[in-house]
This record gives structure tokens, sequence and C-alpha cells, in this order.
């Protein structure tokens, strides 16, 4: 994933890079190392992977199988 995000970035940077010349590529390289370098971002990322990998909760049947000695309404 984390290869993935390099990928595209480096991808972006070059094409918009060679339309807009050299400085340009330079500005957005800095742009993109500055959002790297936020402790905010990294903050994000740490609290998408615990939640992403914490357990799931069961939760409660909903529809028909919620009561299934019910008729069904007519």
């Amino acid at each position: 994933m984390r290869l993935m995000t390099l990928a595209a970035g480096v991808a972006v940077g070059y094409v918009l890079g060679t339309r807009a010349g050299r400085a340009k590529y330079e500005q957005i390289v800095d742009g993109m190392r500055q959002v790297r370098a936020n402790p905010s971002l990294e903050q994000v990322q740490r609290t998408v992977r615990e939640v992403a990998n914490a357990p799931q909760q069961p939760t409660a049947p909903v529809g028909p199988a919620a009561e299934p000695n019910r008729a069904p309404a007519v």
C-alpha cells in the first residue's frame, strides 16, 4: 500500500513536472515532503491502522433474521 502511494505520487509529480518545468516540479516535491513530515498526518495514519486492525464487534441482526418466529406483515 505504501509503495503504491509512493509510486502514484512520483508519477503525478513527474507528469506535472514535465508539463510545468523543473521549478514547478521542485515546488510539488517540496510540498509532498512537507505533507509527509506533518505530525498530524502520522497521527491520522496511526489511528487508521488501529481502527482497521481492531477486532470487529458483533452486531445485532436486522430484518427478518432478527425475529425468526414472527410472521411477515401482510
